[in-house]
C-alpha cells in the first residue's frame, strides 16, 4: 500500500465518521428549536434521542456481522443513505411518534453503519498491525475535526434559518459524502482472512465465555451514559445557569476540537501502553473533571475548561476498546464483537439521555444525573482494571 493510498483511506474513513458523529453531536442544539416549534415536552425530544442510542447499540452487532461478511464499504454507503433519509423524515415529523421513528429508530440504525464501529472495523482489517494504531488515530482525529466544524456550522444555520431547513442541508451534505465509502473496501484486504475459518456462532460462544468481554460491556455502559447525557443536556444545563446558547454551542465545539487531539493521543498510547489501564485512567479522569466542574460556580471559563478536558477524553475510549477486543479475540470478527461491546455503550447512552430528560422535567435540575455520571465512571474505572487482556489462541485472524 502506497503512502497516498493510506492517507486516502484514513481520511475517507475519518470524514464519514466525523460527519455521522458530528450531526449526532449537534442534537443538543436542535433541542430548544424543535421543542419550541412543536410545543412538545423536553421528554418527547429526549426519548427520541434515547431511542436513537438504544437502536444504534442494538443494531451494531448485526451491522458488524454484515460488514464482516460482505465488507464495510457497502454497509457505510447504505448507512449514509439511511442517515440522510432519517434527517429528511425528522424535519417533516409532526408528532413525537414520527420524530422518534425518524430521529430515533432510522438514524439509530444508520449510525450503526456509519460510526466508529464500522469504520474502525474496516481500518483494523485493511491495515497490518504495524500501521493499525496510526490508522485508527488519524481517522479518529479527522473524525473529531469534522465534529468540531459541524458544531459552529449548525449553530450558524439554526441562527439564520428554520431548524427543518438545517436538517435538510445536513441531509444533502451526507449524500454528497456517501461515495467516499468505496475507499474502505476491506473484505479481501490484509491477513485477517488467512488461516482456518471460524463461524460467527463459534466466535460468539468464545467471547461470551470470556469474563473480560462482559467487563468491557459493563465498563462501556458508563462511557455511553456520560457522553450521551453531556452532549444532549449540557446546553440546557448551561442556559439554566445563565449562559447563552452561543456559549453552550462554544462548549460543544470545544469538546469536538479537544476530541481531535484526545482521540489521536489515546489511539497512539494504545499502541504502547497496556490498554485496560489507559481506559481505567480515562474514566477516573472524567470523574475528577465532573467533580471539579460541579464544585465550581458555573461560568464561561469553567465551562470551557470542562469542555476541553471532557473533549480530550471524549471518544478516545472507542479506538482503545476496539483495539482491546482485537488483541483478545483477533481481527476476523472484530466488527461483530466490537458491536456487541458497543451495545453496552448505547444502553448507557439511552439511560443518560432519557433519565436526564425525566429528571429535569420532574425536578427542574440535572443534579441527579451528574451524580449518576460520577458513580458509573468510578465503577467503569475499577472494572477495566480487572479485565484479563491476555490474547486467546484464536485461529481466525491473529491481532
Amino acid at each position: 500500500m502506497t503512502p497516498r493510498s493510506r492517507w486516502m483511506i484514513v481520511i475517507a474513513g475519518g470524514l464519514l465518521m466525523g460527519l455521522s458523529l458530528g450531526v449526532r453531536h449537534t442534537q443538543g442544539l436542535f433541542m430548544q428549536p424543535v421543542v419550541g416549534s412543536h410545543g412538545w415536552t423536553l421528554e418527547a425530544f429526549g426519548f427520541a434521542l434515547a431511542l436513537q442510542n438504544l437502536v444504534w447499540g442494538a443494531a451494531q452487532p448485526f451491522t458488524g456481522m454484515i460488514a464482516d461478511r460482505y465488507g464495510s464499504a457497502r454497509v457505510l454507503f447504505v448507512g449514509m443513505a439511511a442517515y440522510a433519509l432519517g434527517l429528511l423524515l425528522m424535519a417533516d415529523a409532526a408528532t413525537p411518534l414520527g420524530f422518534a421513528l425518524s430521529n430515533g429508530v432510522l438514524i439509530g440504525i444508520a449510525l450503526s453503519g456509519t460510526a466508529f464501529g464500522t469504520v474502525y472495523g474496516a481500518l483494523s482489517r485493511i491495515f497490518e498491525p504495524a500501521w493499525r494504531s496510526w490508522a485508527l488515530a488519524v481517522a479518529g482525529a479527522v473524525g473529531g475535526l469534522g465534529q468540531f466544524c459541524l458544531v459552529p456550522a449548525v449553530q450558524a444555520m439554526l441562527g439564520r434559518m428554520d431548524w427543518t431547513l438545517t436538517a435538510a442541508a445536513l441531509c444533502v451534505l451526507i449524500l454528497v459524502c456517501a461515495p467516499l465509502a468505496v475507499l474502505l473496501r476491506d473484505r479481501r484486504t490484509g491477513t485477517a482472512w488467512a488461516g482456518p475459518r471460524q463461524s460467527i456462532p463459534d466466535a460468539l460462544r468464545e467471547a461470551f465465555r470470556h469474563r473480560g468481554f462482559w467487563l468491557l460491556n459493563m465498563g462501556f455502559f458508563a462511557c455511553g451514559f456520560q457522553l450521551a447525557f453531556i452532549a444532549t443536556h449540557l446546553p440546557a444545563y448551561l442556559m439554566d445557569h445563565g449562559l447563552s446558547l452561543a456559549q453552550a454551542g462554544t462548549a460543544l465545539a470545544l469538546i469536538a476540537l479537544a476530541n481531535v487531539f484526545g482521540t489521536y493521543t489515546c489511539s497512539r498510547i494504545g499502541g504502547v501502553w497496556r490498554i485496560k489501564r489507559v481506559l481505567a485512567v480515562i474514566y477516573a479522569a472524567r470523574v475528577a473533571g465532573m467533580l471539579v466542574f460541579l464544585w465550581l460556580p458555573v461560568s464561561a471559563p469553567s465551562t470551557y475548561a470542562f469542555a476541553v478536558l471532557m473533549g480530550f477524553l471524549w471518544l478516545g475510549t472507542a479506538p482503545l476498546t476496539n483495539e482491546l477486543v482485537l488483541r483478545i479475540f483477533g481481527v476476523r470478527y472484530i466488527a461483530t464483537l466490537f458491536g456487541l461491546v458497543f451495545f453496552g455503550h448505547q444502553v448507557g447512552g439511552f439511560f443518560g439521555v432519557w433519565l436526564g430528560a425525566i429528571a429535569y422535567d420532574a425536578t427542574r435540575s440535572y443534579d441527579l444525573l451528574w451524580l449518576g455520571s460520577i458513580a458509573v465512571g468510578i465503577v467503569a474505572a475499577l472494572l477495566h482494571w480487572l479485565i484479563d487482556d491476555a490474547p486467546l489462541a484464536a485461529p481466525w485472524g491473529a491481532p
